[in-house]
């Protein structure tokens, strides 16, 4: 019943019988047929990182299409999809971090600015004349106040949740059970019977999150396949006195470096045990 749409597609503030609004399932559908977007809340910190597909080979993709942006000294965000519609999120953001710091004289709490970011979203899903934003965006901000940073995603619909890693994008369901293997949750990090605070010591470090999140994308790309990319990345850390910043090229490179190593090594593994099998 009304499983296709027709019908009930034409506009984001009709339901289906069976209780599915089409308008915001195409947003999403929009979001993952677009590049990687991976956020990781690290100890010393939280990195984003985003595959900024290539889409002709004259473009300056330094200056082009940017993925990643600031939006306040101590907040940026993370964005994949369409971009316009990203950016005009990234516009509001800077807006509610300029607003908040005006009247309460103080930097906005990442999870205000999350739950803000949401409720603009959503408000797109709520009228006829309207539709919804075809973009999903990673919030990494950290709070003065408290001391804290997290990670947050805000998605097509106008949901929000607050992550230990997060992944948006067309690779996000096998990035996803990557970075569920890296020591970045503190309740299993430290191992059985550990504590909160052991966990945290063993948690992995910005330095070793750019190289791991570099070795997610590029062995989620197919060269055969998919369009030449460019990994952008930033990070918000002890390091860089909790402001937004963008990582290094040069790290970028080293960890671009690292990671294909790392990846050529875990398929000459593969290929080895599959000989065993067969002798």
């Amino acid at each position: 019943m009304a499983s296709s749409g027709s019908g009930y597609d034409l506009s984001s503030s009709t339901f289906s019988p069976d209780g599915r609004i089409f308008q915001i399932e195409y947003a999403a559908k929009a979001v993952e047929n677009a590049g990687t977007a991976l956020g990781l809340r690290c100890r010393d910190g939280v990195v984003l990182a985003v595959e900024k597909p290539l889409q002709n080979k004259m473009l300056v993709a330094k200056t082009t299409g940017r993925r990643i942006h600031t939006v306040d000294e101590h907040a940026g965000v993370a964005m994949t999809g369409f971009v316009s519609d990203g950016r005009q999120i990234v516009n509001r953001a800077r807006e509610e971090a300029s607003s908040y710091n005006e009247t309460y004289g103080t930097k906005i709490p990442p999870m205000t600015l999350a739950a803000r970011l949401s409720a603009y979203v959503h408000y797109f899903t709520l009228h006829g004349a309207l539709r919804p934003f075809g973009a999903s965006t990673l919030v990494a901000a950290y709070d003065p106040a408290t001391k804290k940073h997290s990670l947050h995603m805000v998605e097509p619909s106008g949901v929000s949740y607050e992550y230990f890693g997060a992944a948006a994008g067309r690779g996000r369901q096998p990035a996803r059970t990557e970075m569920e293997k890296l020591a970045i949750n503190p309740k299993t990090a430290g191992g059985v019977g550990s504590t909160t605070t052991e966990g945290m010591e063993s948690l992995i470090t910005v330095a070793d999150g750019v190289k791991q999140l570099a070795k997610i994308i590029h062995s989620l790309h197919d060269e055969a396949k998919d369009k030449p990319f460019e990994l952008e990345m930033s990070w918000l850390s002890e390091g860089t006195g909790w402001k937004h910043a963008g990582v290094p090229r040069n790290v970028i490179k080293e960890a671009v470096e690292w990671a294909k190593k790392e990846i050529e090594e875990a398929e000459e593994e593969s290929d080895e045990d599959d000989d065993e099998m067969e002798e």
